[in-house]
Parts: C-alpha cells; sequence; structure tokens
C-alpha cells in the first residue's frame, strides 16, 4: 500500500463528506488508509449504495476491529463485534419491531438486571436514541458503536429465537408509528427552542384538530394543530416515552421523558395525562430546568433587596423565606442563593419534589410522600446528618414549619418557599397553622415575596413620550408619597417609556424572556415584636414599609422606568 503525505489537507480535498474524514481520522493518522484511498470509497459507497465500512473491508482490505476502533474514537462510545453464541435479549423487545430495528440500525446484545447494551450504527443519531429511551424505559441502557452487518447478523437472531413473529407487533400502522416519533419529537424540540416552559397537547372528539398550545414568558398561545388521525398515536408516543400505561385512559398518570435535541442537549419533562370527556385524554409536559443557576447578582434585585438579601443568606441561622405561587422562580431563587453560599466550609442539605436544578457541593435528596418520606421526614434525617444549611421545598404543612423552625433557633440556616401573596401574609399564614409566634419571630431572616413578568423584547421595544395623563396613572399606581419617596422621576419632554411591538425574535409577541419583582420583609426588632404580639398581615406591612421594602408593584413600575416591561404586565401579576 502507498502511504502518501496527508499533512496538508485542504477543505477543496475533502470536499466529499467533512464528516467522512473525521470517522475514518484514526485509519489515517495510523497510516491504515490515505485520504484519497477514503475519498475513492466513500464515492463508491454512493456509486454501488453500500454502506463505507463494507468498501472498506471489502476492498481495501481494513480490517473490522480497526474501523471499529475508528469509529469507537469518533463517537466516543465503546464498540461492539459480533462473536458467535450471543443471543440478544429478545423478550425484552416483544412491544417493538424488529424492521424499526433493521431500518435504524440497533439493536440490543446484552441485559444484566434493568440494565443493557445496545449495539447502534450511529450513536450521534439523536432523535432515534430518544425513540430507544422511551420503548426501554425501565432500564440504564449503554450504546455501544457497530458496524451495519452485525447488527443485521443479530437482528436475525433476535427473529429466530422470540418463538414468535414479532416483524408486525405494533397497535398502530407504520405511517402512524412513524410519524408519531417524528411528530413528538418536533413538538418537544420547537417548544424547548421557543423556551417555552409546558406544552399542552389537547384533542377534541370526532374529527376535530388535535390542538397543541405551548407556554412562554408566563401566557399560553396555539403553537399547531394536527389531524385527529395523529391524535392517539402521539399520545400514546408521549406515553411510551414517559413509562406510562398505554392502555390506561381512565385515571390520570404521571411520569418523566428524558430527552436529547438534536444538538445533543440532555432536557428533562415531567408528563401528566389526564382522562377529558369523550374518552380522550389531555397531556401536559413541564420541560424542567436545565440546570444552570442564574447568579444572585443577575437576578435583577433593587439594591436595598441585594444588601438585605445577601446579609440574611451568609447569617449562620434563622429562615429565609421565599413566597409566591407555582411558576414565579422561588425554587430558582433558592437555587442561586444556595449557590452563593455554596463553599467547602458549609454542608447544604436540600429535600426537593422534584429536584429540578442540580449542583455539585449540594446533598439534594428527592421526597416521595407515597412512600411516607415527606419533607418533615426528611428534615429529620437532615439535622442527624451535621447541616450547616438546609433547604426544603416547601413550607406545605404544620410538621415540616415546626421542624424548620426548631432547626433555625438551634444554629441552621434555613430555606424555603410557600404559596402565599406577599411578604406580610406568609407570616399570617405560619400563625394559622398554630406556629409558636415567639419561636418563629426568634428565628425568622427575610421573608421574599416574588412575581415574572414578561420582559420587552430587546429587539423591537419602541421607545416614546407618554402622555402626562399615562404618568400620572403610574405615579398613582405607585402610591404619590412613596413615589416620591422611591423613585421621583418629574414628568417632562425627556421623560420616555418603552411599548412592545413585536418581531420575529418574540413571535411578534413584544415580549421576551422574564424579569423577577421582589417584595422584600426583613425580620426587624418591631416586626418581631408585631408577630410576637400575633399582629395582622396589614400591621406588619406597615412596619415593613418603614424600613423601606417596596411591595411587588413598586417595585415592578420601577423597573418599568428602567425600560425592562410595561405597566400592563406588571399590573397583571403583581397584587
Amino acid at each position: 500500500m502507498n502511504i502518501e503525505d496527508n499533512s496538508n489537507i485542504s477543505e477543496q480535498d475533502i470536499f466529499f463528506d467533512i464528516d467522512c474524514i473525521n470517522r475514518f481520522k484514526y485509519l489515517i493518522n495510523n497510516l491504515l488508509l490515505t485520504q484519497n484511498q477514503l475519498k475513492e470509497a466513500f464515492a463508491d459507497s454512493k456509486k454501488y449504495n453500500k454502506d463505507i465500512e463494507t468498501i472498506l473491508i471489502n476492498d481495501f482490505k481494513i480490517p473490522a476491529k480497526q474501523i471499529l476502533c475508528s469509529l469507537s474514537d469518533y463517537f466516543k462510545t465503546p464498540f461492539f463485534s459480533y462473536e458467535k453464541n450471543i443471543k440478544p435479549p429478545a423478550k425484552l423487545f416483544l412491544k417493538t419491531k424488529t424492521e424499526f430495528m433493521k431500518n435504524n440500525l440497533w439493536v440490543p446484545f446484552e441485559q444484566a438486571e434493568k440494565n443493557i447494551k445496545i449495539a447502534i450504527n450511529n450513536p450521534k443519531n439523536y432523535q432515534l436514541i430518544n425513540s430507544i429511551e422511551a420503548i426501554c424505559y425501565e432500564y440504564d441502557i449503554e450504546f455501544y458503536t457497530a458496524l451495519k452487518k452485525d447488527i443485521l447478523t443479530l437482528i436475525d437472531i433476535l427473529e429466530k429465537d422470540t418463538g414468535k413473529d414479532i416483524k408486525n407487533i405494533s397497535v398502530v400502522s407504520d405511517k402512524e408509528e412513524s410519524e408519531a416519533v417524528k411528530l413528538a419529537d418536533e413538538i418537544i424540540t420547537e417548544a424547548y427552542n421557543l423556551q417555552a416552559s409546558d406544552i399542552h397537547i389537547e384533542p377534541y372528539p370526532e374529527k376535530e384538530k388535535t390542538e397543541i398550545r405551548i407556554r412562554t414568558d408566563g401566557s399560553c398561545r396555539l403553537h399547531k394543530t394536527i389531524n385527529s388521525n395523529y391524535r392517539n398515536p402521539l399520545i400514546s408516543r408521549i406515553k411510551i416515552m414517559a413509562g406510562l400505561d398505554i392502555a390506561e385512559r381512565r385515571k390520570p398518570q404521571d411520569g418523566k421523558i428524558k430527552f436529547k435535541t438534536n444538538q445533543g442537549k440532555n432536557i428533562e419533562l415531567r408528563v401528566v395525562t389526564i382522562p377529558t370527556q369523550g374518552g380522550l385524554e389531555d397531556v401536559v409536559l413541564r420541560i424542567l430546568p436545565s440546570g444552570d443557576i442564574i447568579p444572585l447578582e443577575d437576578m435583577m434585585f433593587s439594591e436595598r433587596n441585594y444588601k438585605k438579601f445577601t446579609q440574611a443568606i451568609n447569617k449562620p441561622n434563622g429562615i429565609i423565606l421565599v413566597c409566591g405561587p407555582t411558576g414565579s422562580g422561588k425554587t430558582t431563587t433558592l437555587h442561586s442563593a444556595l449557590c452563593k453560599i455554596n463553599k467547602p466550609d458549609k454542608k447544604i442539605w436540600t429535600a426537593e419534589d422534584p429536584v429540578e436544578i442540580t449542583k455539585k457541593g449540594l446533598r439534594q435528596v428527592q421526597v416521595n410522600p407515597k412512600i411516607g418520606f415527606t419533607f418533615a421526614a426528611a428534615m429529620r434525617s437532615f439535622l442527624r446528618a451535621d447541616p450547616d444549611v438546609i433547604m426544603v421545598g416547601e413550607m406545605r404543612d404544620k410538621e415540616t414549619a415546626k421542624i424548620g423552625i426548631e432547626a433555625a433557633l438551634t444554629g441552621h440556616l434555613i430555606l424555603s418557599t410557600l404559596h402565599t401573596n406577599n411578604a406580610s401574609e406568609s407570616i399570617a399564614r405560619l400563625l394559622e397553622m398554630g406556629i409558636e409566634s415567639f419561636n418563629f419571630a426568634d428565628s425568622i431572616l427575610i421573608i421574599l415575596a416574588q412575581r415574572l413578568a414578561p420582559t420587552l423584547c430587546a429587539a423591537c421595544k419602541e421607545k416614546y413620550h407618554p402622555k402626562e395623563k399615562e404618568y400620572i396613572n403610574i405615579v398613582k399606581e405607585f402610591g404619590e408619597e412613596d413615589f416620591d419617596n422611591f423613585v421621583d422621576i418629574p414628568y417632562s419632554e425627556n421623560f420616555f417609556l418603552y411599548k412592545p411591538v413585536g418581531c420575529g425574535d418574540c413571535a411578534q409577541t413584544g415580549y421576551k424572556g422574564r424579569i423577577a419583582i421582589h417584595e422584600l420583609l426583613v425580620g426587624t426588632d418591631k416586626i418581631k415584636r408585631l408577630i410576637k404580639k400575633e399582629a395582622g398581615a396589614e400591621d406588619i406591612r406597615k412596619a415593613a414599609k418603614e424600613d423601606r421594602m417596596t411591595s411587588l408593584r413598586q417595585d415592578g413600575i420601577i423597573k418599568i422606568f428602567k425600560g425592562y416591561c410595561d405597566i400592563k404586565q406588571v399590573k397583571r401579576v403583581s397584587i
């Protein structure tokens, strides 16, 4: 074999396929193949409609093991080479079709308890990976690069050893099954790319089309409609991906999907199915946070709120509460706080339902009330495990709140959430639960109420000079006396606000992304005295205002003047 100098490979030389030369770079680097020979093999594979690996083995006499080494190096996976007496675990795959395996070149070759090994020709085919993981949802999967001939050999063995014909096992037609796979992947990918938080699949009876709605920036909108023929296959596909019973349509089910996008990004979705009128099922998929933690500095706190919040999270003991409705970013804020104090000298435990954001250094636990492992049970265990900081997903009952307060009084920093409207109401809620007011007063550090307001799209928002009446109405919303103390921006010819327009970047809505607005109550001596007296929420609120607490709406209006949002959205999310 004549070996050529391959040190200078131009773009023109590799016009045949940049991916091809990367796959077989190992062969070139180890002088088993030249660039020109690879180009020739590539051309022959196209001419004779054969896979290039077969061409390299038969025509260029490259050992199969060397080709597998090259592919393994490229795909970053181990490789599988067929040997006699290997019998694939056929019984696991009666719910799929060998035709699907043949067409997509994959097959299981080994199983041990809940672990299976799968030979696959292209481990970078993420759509196929998602499909396989949906079929094998009960198992931990390890993928191995394999040659086409070895995969087809194993599939032949699989068909012969099953004892029944599994070629045609399917609950829907080939076309519907294929379209459902594509449609499910397409819907999830599109929603993720549009930064949606939720996907709603809403079927209607008879021949009416199924609506797919997505929630972006807190608002639902129609994304697409699909033909009624694909209604059931799509829902069955989603249920298979989530590990749910496709035959059960009479009661709600919930599960999770691990999904890989076309760009190789791993995401997780929480799935809920709910029976609806006419024997149908709605499906809602929540796209869980990616795990990226927003730095506390980037959470748009006011100067006062940021200072008070960071002082509190650096205290050795006490309680910090973040309150607001579902979807207001409470968990995100708590994780940003934990990230700020996550140092080797602090032992941090978290109890969550579910664990959505993970971070090295935190010891994270997912509670499971079905087996009695509640937030309260988790906290009791944590207190025996030498903690400095405990984050508990929600103080939803007296027992959890009582344990949290006792832990705060005995030298631990406790962070948690409440489903309340504002900071002062949170105090009233805990006292209504039966919490001892003196202990609570002694333990409280801060209570942060939070909402998320849609942000004006930076690409298309329009600067304008409002009429004086509009300015006066905004001042009234803030409170005229408070406006002079906190804002004090006079109306003039140089006074400008921003309004939504709509463009391709924001799907013509005028809004893209969300901004947090805050209300931060500090446990001052006066607040503590009022709590011990079990004062009402309004008295506590007045005392907090004396400590320069701004309300949710006031914080939002300050951000309107900074050009981040508009009064319509601030009024919608605040009270």
